[in-house]
């Protein structure tokens, strides 16, 4: 699978869907620099293939033992593992962390459609073998609270391993590319997105000369909060069919924020049960209990 989807279906007015030759979901992050080692939350999720692990798509670790990435990243077909503290995959560092995920400890949003990216709900949540042991190189994100939207021209923070240019090379080490958001009322416009494409469970970002592309998908979109931490707002999840840097095509994310009382759905999977802190994915109403406590 593509690290950064594509979109080549949207749902429209009626339930139907038709294919739109302008979208595709998401992608790495075009144009962006070379990061120091382990500055963001950023996990590299890799899949077995010949015996090989091989890096897919992006991720969050926002608990010891869990991981945040995008539900189109995930194929039931593949077994996964989740590397932490990477920073150059040409070379072993020493932080790195490797660690297993059991296909029973990946939880796809119950509403995700693969054919529909526009749709929304595109994320998963990846509970990990064994929880990672925190550190200077591994982190974990932290979640905005409830209600959080940010105006317009908001500088935020893409991370990935995904291709610096449309259908260009991938790098070796973690690239950063700073990004804009982009409002709701902006991205629905008709010469931008469009209110078919982008829903409020969504985050634009980014549209000028950086962006996602593909092998970014599934990262985090880290924003600085005003005390000066870093937030995660989004989960990298689509970006236009014609090409990662298009004219007012910005990257799009999964919106995410910290909130309470989560329904029964979630308790079911037995989640961590160390906190009462909720997170919550605003691509529907798909919460899980205890992954993060926020601010404490």
């Amino acid at each position: 699978m593509a690290a950064m989807l594509s979109l080549v279906l949207l749902l429209v007015a009626g339930g139907e869907v038709s294919p739109d030759p302008s979208v595709s979901p998401a992608a790495p992050v075009g144009g962006g620099s070379g990061i120091q080692p382990c500055l963001l939350p950023q996990i590299s999720l890799q899949y077995e293939r010949d015996g090989t692990f091989r890096h897919t798509c992006g991720g969050t670790l926002i608990a010891a033992n869990w991981v945040m990435t995008a539900a189109h990243c995930i194929s039931n077909s593949r077994t996964y593992q989740v590397v932490l503290g990477e920073y150059d995959m040409s070379a072993g560092e020493g932080p790195e962390q490797r660690i297993p995920v059991n296909s029973d400890d990946i939880f796809v949003h119950p509403k995700w459609l693969s054919f529909c990216a526009a749709c929304g709900n595109d994320i998963a949540l990846m509970k990990l073998q064994r929880p990672a042991v925190l550190s200077a190189e591994v982190q974990v994100g932290r979640l905005p609270p409830a209600g959080s939207i940010l105006p317009n021209g908001y500088p935020c923070v893409l991370s990935g391993w995904g291709r610096l240019t449309t259908g260009g090379s991938l790098p070796d080490r973690l690239q950063q590319a700073e990004l804009p958001v982009v409002d709701y009322e902006h991205c629905t416009q008709p010469d931008w997105w469009g209110a078919v494409a982008i829903r409020q469970t969504m985050i634009c970002a980014g549209g000028a000369e950086k962006a996602g592309c593909n092998g970014d998908s599934g990262g985090p979109l880290n924003c600085q909060a005003e005390d000066g931490t870093w937030e995660v707002h989004g989960i990298a999840s689509f970006v236009s069919a014609l090409g990662c840097n298009a004219a007012k095509k910005p990257t799009v994310f999964t919106r995410v924020v910290l909130v309470v009382n989560p329904p029964a759905w979630h308790r079911a999977n037995k989640p961590p049960t160390a906190g009462t802190s909720v997170f919550l994915c605003w691509g529907g109403v798909w919460r899980q209990q205890g992954l993060l406590h926020y601010g404490g």
